[in-house]
């Protein structure tokens, strides 16, 4: 086995634990592995091909790593998920609610949810409502 394919194994394994990982730090070594197997595919020699890949790998986590990690951080803030993606949907009421006798749902995508009016008024069942809070199990809506 020659050294250029040494070094691609050692960065197709490396690949293989950053998809195990998270935080984006084996990749800059797989990718300093891949200019190392260029380097020794070229004829350089290992101290060559060391070098290489320690100034490759640090380079890249430098400057590489952070750009990434940001791009990333910034999407998964925009995406409601669970319980606060329900908040600012529409709803049908499915029971009248009515504060006083403590009765109401909100039916939402096929799920029946118990509800409370936000300014305690009474809506009449087949009217359609906001959610505008989230609590436990019961919705806040309103007309």
């Amino acid at each position: 086995m020659d050294v250029y394919q040494i070094w691609l194994v050692v960065a197709i394994v490396l690949v293989i634990l950053e998809i195990m990982t998270a935080g984006f730090g084996v990749i800059c070594f797989a990718i300093g592995a891949v200019f190392s197997a260029l380097v020794a595919g070229l004829g350089g020699t290992i101290t060559w091909q060391i070098v290489v890949f320690a100034v490759v790998s640090l380079l890249t986590f430098i400057f590489l790593r952070p750009v990434v990690i940001r791009f990333l951080d910034k999407k998964s803030k925009d995406v409601k998920t669970n319980a606060d993606a329900i908040v600012g949907r529409k709803g049908v009421v499915s029971e009248r609610i009515d504060a006083e006798q403590h009765t109401g749902r909100v039916a939402v995508d096929g799920d029946d949810w118990k509800a409370v009016s936000e300014d305690g008024s009474v809506i009449e069942k087949g009217v359609t409502v906001e959610i505008v809070k989230l609590d436990s199990i019961i919705l806040t809506v309103k007309q």
